[in-house]
């Protein structure tokens, strides 16, 4: 299996439509639409999609992928009737965005299309399924549940599509790619398209496409030449105050933001709201009609800033974003080129600045070795580092913040609130009632308060707790959830003027009747 690469033209001749092989139907439509002169990407790939060529197409974000792969696909249906064309793409947002696009050019030419996506109703989708769409754009994951419950065949399909092929594998669809492959007929088109296509995952694409040719209108990681990027070295404590002087700086202009978690998304847009800044934010914990109305809604100018995770990054397609912001640099070196294409579209200039914490140096060099330029490094007056060392972060055990085995006895109150080895008085906070109180003498153990709840101290030991009565075992606490009978019984509802604390410690007793 041979692959062709076409590089990139020094000098781009003046094309339009008519040059391309289009029909004269598709060709009106796209007047209408004011689809004047194409890309560079649509020059390449739609005459040879005509032609029925196998097609690996890498280009930058916003250089009209769709339209490459959308136009013949549509004069393929057109020229067929059982011909049938299929769309897979990783996210929710990217598939609406494709679904309108081509709306647009073969909804004139009654061709109907079909979207698959999950958060949305399955019943709805059968209904739509069995009207007979002649294109299904779909997320792999739904897709399949509709294979599995037989709403769907692929005996007809004619053209696949993956678009953001790399995406689709990295976030794990490879199993259900896989069986859709299987059940599409292997006599089809099959065309790729992604602003990223790492060598493994070109050659694991090639093994189900004939004859590929590759076509590149810039080299993988490229990043889009419009837009003007730049890197602020900020202290993470310092990020938002950073992040709203950048956004005071561009009143009324869209504004797009991207965080790494989508946890931060929403303490991000809560945090401008506050401020009185119109900010929504778009995740996948948030519903289908939620980030349908954040999408509409910026798109309208409701909005003036939008937060978004990665997950979402490739499906927002917004005209006259003024400055998208990485408010944390991507996980994965690979996103930055989609975050920032987010803006310079349609060969108007963008702004990109990211936020990189003092520790965050082998990122940006990861991301400049991606994009093969150096990112300049700009200060800014609300980014400001202080010379005192940041406090380390606590540690949690093997596991981290997420839980884990312990690293050791758990300490309750700050460091240093108990002396030692010393007859120095307690230097902590006043201790709360029935908490302990360091011995007077000079031994290392705390002795309990004399009343309470607390076990009393052994008396011929030192630093170890006998039962307060005899025998090998701790008698309960008096009033305690034992299996004894408590000196007050639990109460089946609590009236609070009639109700008083009991014990002590971080453990606090309430019982009904105590006076």
């Amino acid at each position: 299996m041979t692959t062709t690469n076409t590089p990139e033209t020094a000098s781009n001749e003046a094309v339009s439509f008519k040059n391309l092989g289009i029909s004269d139907k598709v060709l009106a439509v796209l007047e209408k639409n004011e689809f004047i002169t194409p890309t560079p990407i649509q020059t390449k790939v739609i005459p040879l999609g005509i032609e029925g060529k196998d097609i690996i197409g890498i280009a930058q974000t916003g250089t009209g992928k769709t339209l490459g792969f959308g136009i013949p696909m549509i004069e393929r249906i057109l020229m067929s009737k059982d011909a049938r064309g299929l769309v897979l793409l990783p996210t929710r947002e990217l598939a609406l965005q494709v679904d309108e696009t081509i709306r647009k050019v073969g909804g004139p030419l009654g061709i109907k299309s079909a979207v698959l996506i999950g958060g949305d109703s399955m019943n709805r989708q059968v209904r739509e399924l069995r009207y007979g769409p002649d294109i299904v754009i779909a997320t792999p994951g739904r897709l399949i549940d509709h294979l599995k419950q037989g709403n769907i065949k692929f005996d007809r399909v004619s053209v696949l599509v993956l678009d953001e092929a790399d995406h689709m594998f990295d976030i794990g669809f490879m199993p259900q790619i896989k069986e859709i492959i299987k059940k599409v007929p292997k006599e089809r088109q099959t065309l790729l398209f992604s602003a990223t296509m790492p060598e493994a995952i070109a050659k694991l694409a090639m093994d189900h496409m004939q004859l590929p040719l590759r076509i590149e209108v810039a080299p993988a990681g490229t990043a889009n030449k419009n837009v003007e990027q730049e890197i602020i070295v900020v202290e993470r404590k310092s990020k938002f105050n950073l992040l709203s002087k950048l956004i005071g700086e561009n009143p009324g202009q869209p504004v797009l933001v991207f965080t790494r978690t989508k946890h931060g998304a929403k303490d991000v847009a809560l945090g401008l709201r506050n401020i009185g800044t119109t900010a929504t934010e778009i995740h996948s914990n948030r519903s289908l009609g939620q980030r349908r109305e954040a999408l509409d809604g910026f798109k309208k100018h409701k909005y003036q800033v939008l937060v978004a995770t990665d997950i979402a990054a490739r499906g927002i397609d917004v005209k006259d974003i003024a400055l998208v912001v990485n408010f944390d640099l991507p996980e994965q070196s690979e996103d930055y080129v989609h975050r920032i294409g987010r803006t310079g579209r349609g060969g108007k200039t963008g702004k990109a600045v990211s936020f990189a914490t003092p520790d965050q140096r082998r990122d940006i060099m990861d991301i400049e070795r991606l994009i093969k330029k150096p990112i300049p490094v700009k200060s800014h007056e609300g980014a400001a580092i202080s010379n005192a060392p940041s406090a380390p972060r606590p540690f949690y055990g093997r596991g981290g913040f997420r839980g884990g085995r312990s690293a050791g006895p758990r300490r309750f109150g700050p460091p240093g609130a108990f002396k030692t080895n010393t007859n120095q008085p307690y230097k902590g906070g006043a201790p709360r009632s029935g908490s302990y109180v360091p011995r007077t003498g000079s031994s290392s153990s705390y002795a309990p308060r004399t009343g309470g709840s607390s076990y009393a101290p052994r008396t011929g030991g030192p630093s170890s707790f006998a039962p307060r009565t005899g025998g090998g075992s701790f008698a309960p606490r008096s009033g305690g959830f034992s299996r004894g009978r408590s000196q007050f019984p639990r109460p089946l509802k609590t009236d609070p003027s009639k109700t008083t604390s009991l014990g002590g410690g971080y453990r606090r007793v309430f019982r009904k009747g105590a006076r």
